[in-house]
């Protein structure tokens, strides 16, 4: 059994990499993230691996990218903006099929925002801000403990598909601190084994009689649909494998709500206070974003009278979450934004009214 601490969101996720494996880190400061930088800076050298801290988020993906190209499990963080500025690195990642690990300890926005918790990355990590087709796995946690068991099968996901792999945090997530059963330490990658154990990877010839090529790009046409529909097909088998969602007292609510991450918390609050005034809820929690655990909305029954996305946004889920009700119930949003953080009263509340239009 693995060890229990009582660990910092932060901290957490940065011993989440290095227990998977991962020896090479590349981050760059940015608040609500800056611990997890400072702590691979002092944890990962202790276990033979390699921090670097970058000039810029820009440079940061890129370096990424580098280390993925060369067969290295590789982890990087980063704050919303942040994470903004490499779009055009993960766009490349995909299309080259380089694997990485990233999380984004999401902030405020537009603009520089403020370091408070949100959720309006929601459309940068499930559309992509970068050029062309592609996907990115997005997990979302909700508690630190599921952090920690993300990061930790991320390096593993993002191997076999060869593609980045997200995990989408908050600053309220890095910020609190929560007991935790840390994973048993994974073995480290064997430097001298990337040659076999990715073949594709850029390690020299080693007497190979061709050489191995990455390239973000195809010199044709007809070549680049062809490698964009190999990506959709791989794209296809993540949807299949990875959807997934947590579903609680749906199957006789009168209002069924959808939030993932920090505002699930308050959501599994506001169920007590819901059942305590005579009102039977549920919450379908994404686990994953994309792919959009659509599955979980069939067991929504006759019996419920509307959903309720709540978010940290102004309802960026909300469209995907009408998508898998497929026009069954009436979907409506209640949000916060700017770093304010809803109670689970003023969620009961706001609950009550909508309910209200339904009678």
């Amino acid at each position: 059994m693995g060890q229990k601490v009582l660990m910092k969101g932060n901290e957490a996720f940065g011993e989440a990499a290095i227990r998977a494996g991962c020896r090479f880190y590349v981050g760059y400061p940015i608040t609500p993230q800056n611990e997890l930088v400072e702590y691979m800076s002092r944890e990962l050298p202790k276990h033979g691996g390699t921090f670097i801290q970058s000039e810029s988020e820009l440079a940061t993906v890129n370096i990424a990218y580098g280390i993925g190209v060369a067969g290295g499990d590789v982890f990087i963080s980063s704050a919303s903006p942040g994470i903004a500025l490499m779009q055009e690195g993960f766009s490349f990642a995909c299309m080259a099929e380089v694997p990485m690990v990233a999380i984004n300890v999401s902030r405020t926005g537009p603009g520089i925002g403020g370091i408070q918790p949100a959720q309006s990355d929601y459309y940068q990590m499930t559309r992509g801000g970068g050029n062309g087709d592609y996907h990115i796995p997005v997990f979302t946690p909700a508690t630190m403990q599921e952090a920690i068991d993300c990061i930790y099968k991320s390096f593993a996901i993002a191997n076999k598909y060869r593609n980045p792999v997200f995990i989408m945090a908050d600053g309220m997530m890095g910020q609190m601190m929560e007991p935790v059963v840390l994973p048993e330490p994974r073995a480290p990658q064997a430097l001298e084994k990337i040659a076999s154990e990715k073949p594709w990877a850029l390690v020299g010839r080693n007497g190979k009689p061709d050489r191995n090529l990455i390239r973000a790009y195809a010199p044709t046409p007809a070549r680049l649909e062809e490698m964009v529909h190999h990506l959709f097909d791989k794209y296809a088998a993540m949807e299949e494998e990875l959807a997934d969602a947590a579903a609680t007292s749906v199957e006789d609510a009168e209002i069924v709500f959808a939030a993932y991450g920090s505002s699930s918390r308050i959501v599994a609050e506001v169920l007590g206070v819901l059942k305590a005034r005579g009102i039977r809820a549920g919450l379908i929690r994404p686990r994953t974003v994309w792919p959009f655990p659509s599955y979980a909305f069939d067991r929504v029954t006759a019996k419920t009278k509307v959903i309720a996305s709540v978010e940290l946004s102004m309802g960026q889920m909300l469209t995907d979450v009408e998508r898998a009700v497929r026009g069954r119930f009436p979907v409506r949003m209640i949000s916060r934004v700017g770093g304010n953080i809803p109670s689970s009263e003023d969620i009961a509340a706001e609950a009550e009214k909508i309910l209200g239009e339904y009678k």
